[in-house]
């Protein structure tokens, strides 16, 4: 008989396993947050930070996007933040680690930066995106001007679908993990991918435990400032990926989700109680014109450079 694990053992092995994910760019877990933070004022400015898997310095992935920008924009400003004292810390705090903390280290350092006074554009690639939502509608200083999602998971995932790195034993690990325990107190507050886990079977038990997601989704209550802060945006952009098939459901890159209650089908933003309440802003947005929703066929974060060169390089100049 194949032995179960409790879910003590299963948060012990992802700690053991934890500096052994990745050998090389997106080769590991989920490559979820690859982030960087664009900067616009009179002078351009970019603020990078980058994790899950990826690191603030690799030259085949943060590094090759950092330059793109810096040869389609010249004299934008760069100044990438590494999450940890060295870049194993700053990989490993993609999987393990407190989002909520990340959050309010990158706002205290864009608002020591001088150079983002007067505002900057942001882009959060995947994990990213809901991470740097969460910077716009916490932080309100400096001024996030343009957001950028790709392949962001805004409504969370139920799911694991093609788990990166299918090899070892982590993939398998994490989804026991989340599958059972994703609202314990320990996963919640060590597990990335569990804060922000959104089980619509277990639709109270998210509500009242998510420590993240349902927060910024405004699940609980409403924060008037989170709502507030994130309409200052002037655009929110949302790319979708139609043949993604690590992000499950897909529809949370748009913004929508699997109906409560159940887990086969889903509903648009548009037709969310969060859109219809309005408890974020986002119905107001719309009507305002704000939110702009992209899509481009591929795989997760499969782009061309002249796609990202084409549709996304405008938001940032």
């Amino acid at each position: 008989m194949q032995s179960v694990l409790s879910s003590r053992d299963i948060y012990k092995g992802l700690l053991t396993v934890k500096g052994l994910i990745c050998r090389g760019p997106c080769n590991c877990v989920i490559c979820f947050l690859i982030q960087f933070f664009n900067s616009s004022t009179a002078s351009l400015c970019l603020f990078v930070f980058s994790s899950s898997g990826d690191s603030c310095c690799n030259p085949l992935s943060m590094g090759y996007i950092k330059k793109m920008i810096e040869q389609e924009i010249p004299g934008v400003y760069v100044f990438s933040v590494m999450i940890g004292k060295n870049i194993v810390e700053d990989t490993e705090n993609g999987f393990f680690s407190d989002v909520n903390e990340q959050v309010s280290m990158v706002c205290n350092q864009l608002a020591l930066d001088p150079k983002l006074k007067g505002g900057y554009n942001a882009m959060g690639f995947s994990q990213g995106a809901q991470f740097l939502r969460a910077v716009a509608q916490r932080c309100a200083s400096p001024p996030m001007k343009n957001l950028i999602s790709v392949g962001g998971q805004h409504q969370g995932v139920y799911g694991l679908p093609r788990c990166p790195g299918e090899s070892s034993k982590i993939c398998d690990m994490i989804r026991e993990a989340l599958n059972k325990e994703a609202y314990l107190g320990w996963f919640q507050k060590h597990l990335v991918q569990a804060q922000y886990w959104h089980d619509p079977l277990n639709d109270d038990l998210y509500k009242k435990y998510s420590r993240f997601l349902a927060d910024i989704n405004q699940e609980r209550a409403v924060n008037e400032t989170y709502k507030k802060n994130l309409q200052q945006l002037e655009k929110f952009v949302m790319v979708k990926f139609l043949q993604d098939s690590v992000v499950d459901p897909v529809d949370t890159e748009w913004f929508g989700f699997l109906k409560t209650g159940q887990a086969k089908e889903t509903e648009t933003l548009q037709e969310s109680v969060l859109y219809k309440e309005d408890r974020l802003g986002l119905a107001a947005m719309d009507k305002a014109g704000k939110l702009v929703f992209l899509a481009t066929e591929g795989d997760h974060l499969q782009f061309k450079e002249e796609w990202f060169k084409a549709n996304l390089l405008p938001y940032l100049h």
